[in-house]
């Protein structure tokens, strides 16, 4: 399976080429994605105008004009099931995407989606058939919306509860942790360092 990775910022605080422990966010997010075995494939969705930044971090970058996330990914939407993360998620644990893409092809759902407790879902950490994504997508930004977390209510997809699967492998929660300054900046250089020496 391919996995795509969002690096499309929209905010201004949003940088996936911050460094953590030497290398870009979103260097770091690709190796981990290349670290499960059922990844054999990972394109970076990046604005047309960064191509040249992403270019030197990442191994496939894929060049988009577009004003949105949700926009972004539309036009780049592989012709087959793909996992999607964004590209500031540097611990990314292998074992639940092998998880989640082994079961998506056994319920072959329109999407496998984890939830929170509270109901929010985790859309970008998540497993998706282009087709219904590409239904869900246009539906939304029909409607008027522009953030991606609104495709949920246009997919029939598969809740995956994040809680019950932490109560296994507490690990799983670092799975959905995403860089956004330099607090977490440090954090995931020493989770990284943790990961490494277990």
């Amino acid at each position: 399976m391919r996995a795509y990775i969002l690096a499309f910022p929209e905010k201004r605080w949003e940088n996936y080429t911050l460094p953590v422990a030497d290398d870009p966010v979103v260097r770091l997010t690709e190796m981990r994605l290349l670290t499960s075995k059922r990844i054999d494939e990972v394109i970076t969705v990046v604005r047309r105008d960064k191509l040249k930044t992403y270019s030197l971090h990442v191994s496939n970058p894929l060049p988009v004009s577009a004003k949105s996330k949700m926009e972004a990914l539309l036009k780049a939407l592989p012709g087959e099931p793909f996992f999607l993360a964004e590209g500031n998620m540097p611990l990314i644990m292998p074992f639940l995407v092998n998880y989640m893409t082994g079961l998506f092809y056994e319920n072959e759902p329109e999407a496998l989606i984890p939830l929170w407790k509270d109901g929010t879902a985790e859309v970008t950490h998540a497993v998706y058939e282009p087709d219904a994504l590409e239904d869900a997508i246009n539906a939304a930004l029909a409607e008027g919306y522009r953030s991606l977390s609104r495709i949920t209510e246009f997919l029939d997809y598969e809740p995956l509860s994040i809680e019950e699967l932490a109560k296994r492998n507490p690990k799983v929660t670092l799975s959905f942790f995403r860089v956004r300054n330099s607090f977490d900046v440090r954090f995931a250089a020493e989770t990284l360092r943790e990961l490494k020496q277990i």
